[in-house]
């Protein structure tokens, strides 16, 4: 039987699809762009007869006229593929055909199916959302055409700001074809009333697309982070919740049916159709409220149809993040995490409420794009880099000439003089051209390459690319001379593997994989990230063998760190100087305060009345968060000091003026007596010192109250274990030590079930034919035996809330130390977590607090 692959269920979808892509310019959302980076696709959408592949929320006049296949006649078909709501990508859709007047069909992909349209309480949408928006983009797009009433050869657009100055956020403003030949052409040979004839029959068609994800490697996967699925709220704010981006406490209420955060019901609708696109029976297992409404969910949405198909029986975990919110918060043995956590992201694009601002509903949350900016150009030799950017924009120019010579066509022109405007500043093109990603489907003679590096802690991986390195410059025939030495991986040797196959063009293309992976663990590796990765981890190690102590011992461990990052806050605000390779801020210091809190929560449930520490070990520590953020406002995006940050700010730089200002006074004899004269200006000066006395104390009560509040945040994260009923227990909770043989949640759960041991918790979620056996056929002894996890030969892992790389290893060595190499895992997340993006959900604009 065939392996279960993401990848190729990806790439067959879009295949499915071909003939609707064929002679289309694709439009993909940003969301969609995030996948399909990752799965490789774009030279699949060319291969099947796309036009052009462009950004939906970029788009600009220059798409009119881009065309890979050289089809002299405009287009006529467009298809956007978007994974957001079709509310949300209305007016970009509308924008596009009033760009490009002469389409006379719109094809709409979007990953949100109908049922979810209408379950989503931002959707104005109903059940029959597809053709309600079909007519809507219709009649919105005639009178649009009509209000305009721009008739050809009236706008001519601008190139030089890529035609954005004549679009409105709104995209009320309608462009004509006159910057491509080919549309002139159109309109020479048709009259205006067949153009509005045919404006007027524009045919819109909606259909579902639901396999937009993140594949990071054939059988791991995470959902995009500017997608609807991973930015709808996974809670509401309640007293059980976290963060909007995270489940709620499972403390064993479950939500009611209007209580359910649309983030559940989207996810379980996406797996719903995963499962049914990979042709996958599944057999639902769940863990964490949350998780158990997803689960019910997909239960709910199972039929009779479903069940009877010949399809491959699986079994789906579902586990809620909040179950374990140590693993993604420190910073474990993993070279993908530390990639993740070093590189660059690309900025987010909004596509959500009206102009470029976000709609900050109840239902959305911004999350760091996944798609990593690997900086080429700076691993490359700065001079090596110039003279192939020259070269480069060399053959630009050429091209565009030579396209020229047969047309002499204003817009052309602008074309070239564009181009050397780029020549005359190559460094703004530098990032852009310059700059590498990841493509899971990139390996390395058959072995995808980020699933190689899944698996292996930063060492070996590290190890492993420079294998691939040595023996890529071997079949080159290419000779590097640097010092090699076996067992050990250095930052120039990486680097001059790395130039050698960089260059030439030919040999960069057939390497490229290899060399952007080598490039991104280059960085990931570059001092000041190691060091300050390496810090992170043996501060956690400190935190987790006081943690086994006492009280007092882990709470002076956790004042130390605030008390070191504070004072290095000082002097680089004051500076003396910059921040030192391996230093930890003030942001780091209160992300190793939650670890350190939830450690206490396992370890001294009963220390205090309210939290895990007393109330003379939790005042010196409220002490210590109260003089750091006074002498450090500005150093960590903390949300609970919204509203008092510039006052902080303004504070902290008033005193330092006064600092500056004032000099030792020097009291003359000789003058003593003039001192007579300014006795009545002491009151005034009182009067003043007494008012600053006064704001300095206000300013103080305000930042305790606020202080007291995130203290109370660190209490609800102390209970995790005694709020999270599969918790009590003890058997799932992570150990406090922070060595090597220190495993999370998903090793500990997956070791258990797959040795068919009792999970406390763990809900199985009948089929549709278990119901029937459960109710019908039962009263006669033919009921149906739970069935168990372990008997699957198909598992996937999917953790509500987002998984990191050190989770996917030990998910994979729980399996190898099984003994059942017959088990094919699966491992999915809402998306990829970091430690920045955990300090996000739980302090920044992401948190409740």
């Amino acid at each position: 039987m065939a392996t279960v692959d993401v990848i190729k269920s990806c790439i067959d979808s879009i295949r499915q699809i071909s003939e609707h892509i064929q002679d289309a310019i694709v439009y993909l959302d940003a969301g969609s762009t995030e996948s399909f980076q990752f799965i490789g696709a774009y030279p699949v959408l060319l291969e099947l007869g796309a036009r052009a592949i462009c950004s939906l929320e970029n788009m600009c006049a220059l798409d009119v006229v881009v065309d890979w296949n050289s089809n002299s006649n405009p287009a006529r078909k467009l298809v956007v593929i978007t994974s957001s709501l079709l509310s949300d990508a209305h007016r970009y859709i509308l924008r596009c055909l009033s760009t490009h007047q002469v389409v006379r069909h719109c094809i709409i992909f979007t990953s949100i199916s109908e049922t979810a349209h209408s379950a989503f309480p931002d959707s104005p949408l109903g059940p029959d959302a597809y053709h309600e928006y079909e007519s809507l983009l219709v009649q919105d797009y005639e009178e649009l055409v009509k209000k305009s009433g721009i008739k050809p050869g009236q706008a001519k657009h601008n190139f030089e700001d890529g035609g954005r100055s004549e679009f409105s956020s709104s995209g009320e403003n309608v462009l004509n074809l006159e910057a491509s030949s080919s549309g002139r052409d159109f309109y020479e040979h048709n009259p205006l009333d067949y153009i509005e004839d045919a404006v007027l029959k524009l045919v819109v068609s909606v259909h579902h697309f639901p396999m937009i994800l993140c594949p990071i490697s054939p059988r791991v996967f995470v959902l995009p982070a500017e997608g609807l699925v991973a930015e709808a709220y996974l809670s509401a704010e309640h007293e059980d919740s976290i963060s909007p981006g995270l489940p709620p406490l499972s403390t064993g209420m479950l939500s009611d049916a209007d209580d359910v955060p649309p983030g559940a019901t989207l996810t379980a609708h996406f797996l719903y159709h995963l499962a049914a696109k990979m042709d996958l029976k599944m057999e639902i297992f769940s863990l964490g409220d949350i998780s158990k409404t997803v689960g019910k969910i997909l239960t709910d949405m199972s039929s009779l149809y479903d069940v009877g198909r010949r399809k491959r029986s699986a079994g789906l975990l579902l586990i809620d993040r909040t179950l374990d919110l140590l693993t993604p918060c420190c910073h474990g043995d993993s070279l993908v995490d530390r990639m993740f956590s070093s590189l660059p992201r690309r900025n987010r694009t909004f596509s959500h409420g009206s102009g470029s601002q976000l709609k900050l509903g109840s239902s959305y949350l911004q999350r760091a794009p996944l798609d990593v900016q690997i900086p080429l150009a700076k691993i490359l030799n700065e001079e090596d880099w110039q003279i192939d950017n020259f070269r480069l924009l060399e053959t630009v120019e050429a091209f565009l000439c030579g396209w020229n010579s047969g047309n002499s066509d204003s817009q052309v022109e602008g074309l070239i003089n564009l181009s050397q405007k780029i020549h005359d500043k190559p460094s703004q093109s530098d990032v852009e051209i310059l700059t590498g990603s990841f493509i899971s489907s990139e390996n390395f003679r058959g072995m995808p390459l980020l699933e190689a590096i899944l698996d292996r802690k930063t060492k070996d991986g590290a190890l492993l690319i420079k294998k691939w390195l040595q023996e890529s410059l071997r079949r080159e025939n290419l000779t590097v001379n640097v010092k090699s030495r076996p067992g050990l991986v250095t930052k120039p040797e990486l680097q001059a593997m790395i130039k050698a196959l960089s260059r030439s063009q030919s040999s960069l293309l057939r390497n490229k994989g290899i060399i952007q992976l080598a490039s991104a663990t280059l960085f990931s590796l570059d001092e000041s990230n190691y060091a300050k990765w390496d810090a992170f981890s043996s501060a956690e190690k400190i935190l987790g063998v006081s943690s086994g102590e006492t009280s007092q011992s882990l709470a002076i461990q956790i004042g130390d760190l605030i008390n070191k990052s504070a004072l290095l806050g000082s002097h680089v605000n004051e500076g003396k100087r910059e921040i030192s390779k391996g230093l930890l801020s003030l942001q780091d210091a209160l992300l190793l305060m939650i670890i350190g809190y939830i450690l206490a929560g396992e370890n001294f449930p009963t220390s205090g009345s309210d939290g895990p520490f007393s109330w003379q070990e939790e005042h010196l520590l409220k002490e210590a968060v109260v003089d750091a953020l006074l002498e450090n406002p500005s150093v960590a995006n903390l949300k609970f000091l919204d509203g008092l940050r510039e006052e902080l700010e303004t504070n902290v730089s008033k005193s330092k003026s006064e600092e500056t200002a004032e000099e030792p006074s020097k009291l003359d004899i000789d003058d003593f007596d003039d001192q007579w004269g300014k006795w009545g200006d002491e009151d005034v000066d009182d009067d003043n010192k007494n008012e600053k006395v006064y704001g300095d104390v206000q300013l103080k009560l305000e930042l305790r109250d606020r202080v007291d509040k995130f203290f109370k945040f660190l209490h609800k994260l102390s209970g995790l274990k005694r709020k999270n009923i599969p918790l009590r227990d003890g058997s799932l909770t992570t150990e406090a030590n922070f060595d090597e043989d220190r495993k999370g949640l998903l090793y500990k759960l997956l070791t258990r079930v797959l040795g068919k041991y009792d999970v406390p918790g763990l809900e199985y979620h009948s089929s549709t034919v278990g119901r029937l056996f459960k109710s019908g056929f039962g009263r006669f002894g033919l009921g149906q035996a739970k069935p168990s996890l372990a008997d699957q030969n198909v598992i996937l892992v999917f953790v509500i809330g987002g998984i990191n790389g050190l989770e996917v290893r030990e998910a994979h060595e729980a399996l190898a130390e099984s003994g059942r190499p017959d088990i094919e895992l699966l491992v999915g997340g809402t998306t990829l977590l970091t430690s920045n993006d955990m300090l996000n959900l739980l302090l920044g604009d992401s948190s409740y607090i």
